[in-house]
């Protein structure tokens, strides 16, 4: 459901929904799409019957938990699989001190017309001490159960308007039956269309709603669909202490805002920390009427809605757009079909942490049976994903931690033994350059990263000077025991302005705990020692026990991130298609 938080330092005042457009799906599942997964199916005949669909969550009148507040209430999906056992799809943001949330964060999930799919739905009072952590993160034991609510898809698709209030139920203590509020659901298709338009809003002389200091006014941004319906899409961040607030660029998709004649329902309001955000004032205007104010400089006046059935009270206080602009997104298989390649290479841990080959409990065991150990099973099932997406099928292929003839531990040797090019084809290469280091290379340490990183970014760095539409991803195959975790960070923010990408795949069931640590996915990015911050987060971690054990597809696994990267690296460098006209 992407990176939003569930809520930062002042208190839930973040922007949603309307900040950097997340380049793909990023939930953990096989429910939503992936291009990148998509497009590796597709090639191989399998063409599913499916339509992608957004789900907008609100609730109404739901249990107060807290004491001296109302319940900040988050909602978390899951589809209910053939064995009953439930899949995670997504979870919206915490919205603070609400009974009655109208949430922004959309769920997206394939609609499957040849099956039945139950969909259930969880509700949670998020404990204060995580309003700072990102949601995907939260562990939900350890928050408050509000109710749940189950349906199939298919009676939400197949409802007037694509929208449905089913009502909460559970057990939330003592064994009492009450009412524990409804939910409501509202369908939506994804629309197929790179259109974004990006905004710089501000508004003047707005009304103070406070007593003793200033409004702090933030804008929430809601698309007007049949039957009056409101679905919220986003927010902006909180001004605070200010009549005459400038916010951070808005960027919305199509998706959001659906046509450019589509009415939007435009409300400021004024930030308070008990949840009841006070009007300031409203408008309705569609994204062509916007742009239409930009270009012509004009500024419209916030109205306030009448108590009784007169004129809506027209308010001094306006909303001015400084810049609009629309643009192209292109997809990650528009880089991808255009030409841009992307370059594996790959790296494997000759660390003794390993074992011992000659054992069997060893992860580098040579069975004398020809049975495969847990790096060449995990080699050959990654390699047939990264395969696909290399252009050549040739690898740079190394290995780290291994006592190399010179009787010197290297942390960067040639895994096919040659003094001069380190490159193997396709993965029976990368297999057979495993076995034989594995014979002629005895297993030693300590665990260093940060040589084989700077190995790939420097092959990056070249491609770059070169300007090559090239995006590289360095695959490290490890145990997980971790000896230099400061230098391989060091390495790593290093490379972040790199087109680099890390994916880290895990054997055998060592604590990942470092690995988990250098993903960055707890929406924190990496920090040199020198204090330095990444650009981005480049890493991914994939346990292959979680692989084996069915939790997650191997494709899946490895690209579930890999899209996001290269799209935030291409985005923020205006990169576009190999041949596509500049944006």
């Amino acid at each position: 459901m992407g990176n939003c938080l569930s809520g930062d330092v002042a208190g839930g005042k973040q922007a949603i929904g309307g900040v950097q457009q997340r380049p793909t799906s990023t939930t953990t599942n096989n429910a939503a799409q992936n291009d990148a997964v998509d497009f590796f199916f597709r090639s191989r005949g399998q063409y599913p019957l499916f339509s992608q669909i957004e789900l907008s969550l609100s609730a109404s009148n739901l249990i107060d938990r807290d004491i001296a507040s109302k319940s900040d209430p988050m909602a978390v999906m899951y589809l209910r699989k053939k064995d009953g056992k439930l899949e995670e799809i997504g979870r919206t943001e915490v919205i603070l001190n609400s009974l009655n949330p109208k949430w922004i964060e959309k769920i997206t999930v394939s609609f499957q017309f040849e099956t039945v799919q139950t969909l259930v739905f969880h509700v949670f009072d998020v404990d204060t001490r995580y309003h700072n952590v990102p949601v995907k993160t939260l562990k939900l034991k350890e928050q408050d159960y509000l109710g749940e609510a189950t349906c199939v898809l298919s009676e939400v698709m197949t409802k007037p308007n694509r929208s449905m209030t089913i009502n909460l139920h559970g057990n939330v203590g003592a064994g009492v039956t009450r009412k524990l509020g409804t939910l409501s659901l509202q369908a939506e298709e994804t629309i197929a269309s790179k259109t974004v338009v990006e905004m710089n809003l501000r508004s003047v002389n707005l009304d103070n709603k406070d007593l003793f200091s200033k409004s702090d006014p933030f804008l929430r941004i809601s698309r007007l669909v049949e039957n009056s319906i409101v679905v919220p899409v986003c927010k902006t961040e909180v001004v605070d202490n200010n009549l005459n607030p400038i916010w951070k660029p808005v960027c919305l998709t199509m998706q959001q805002f659906g046509s450019k004649d589509t009415p939007l329902l435009i409300e400021c309001l004024d930030f308070n920390t008990s949840g009841n955000h006070e009007l300031i004032g409203r408008t309705e205007k569609s994204i062509a009427e916007l742009e239409r104010l930009c270009h012509q400089r004009e500024a419209i006046n916030f109205v306030y809605p009448s108590t009784s059935h007169g004129r809506n009270k027209v308010l001094k206080g306006q909303l001015i757009v400084d810049h609009f602009v629309e643009k192209v997104q292109y997809s990650f298989l528009d880089y991808i079909s255009s030409g841009f390649e992307l370059n594996f290479m790959v790296a494997v841990d000759f660390t003794a942490s390993n074992g011992d080959p000659r054992t069997p409990s060893s992860l580098h065991y040579n069975d004398p049976s020809g049975r495969l150990n847990s790096y060449q099973k995990a080699i050959m099932e990654v390699g047939e994903v990264i395969q696909f997406y290399d252009s050549d099928r040739r690898f740079p292929a190394w290995g780290f931690g291994g006592r190399t003839a010179d009787g010197h531990v290297s942390h960067a040797f040639n895994l096919n033994g040659a003094s001069f090019g380190d490159e193997v084809v396709g993965v029976e290469g990368i297999m057979s350059a495993y076995s034989n280091a594995l014979t002629n290379v005895p297993l030693a340490g300590p665990t260093l990263f940060s040589h084989v990183v700077d190995k790939a970014a420097h092959t990056a760095s070249q491609s770059l000077s070169q300007n090559s539409p090239k995006y590289f991803v360095l695959l490290i195959i490890t145990d997980g025991v971790l000896t230099d975790m400061a230098g391989t960070i060091d390495a790593l923010v290093r490379a972040s302005d790199l087109p680099l990408s890390v994916l880290i795949v895990g054997v055998g069931n060592t604590d990942f705990t470092q690995m988990e640590f250098l993903d960055a996915d707890k929406g924190r990015r990496l920090e040199s020692s020198t204090g330095r911050v990444a650009t981005r987060d480049i890493v991914q971690f994939v346990p292959m026990k979680e692989v084996h054990s069915g939790q997650v597809s191997v494709v899946q696994a490895l690209l579930e991130e890999l899209p996001g990267q290269f799209l935030s690296y291409v985005r923020c460098r205006n990169i576009n298609p190999v041949g596509a006209p500049a944006i």
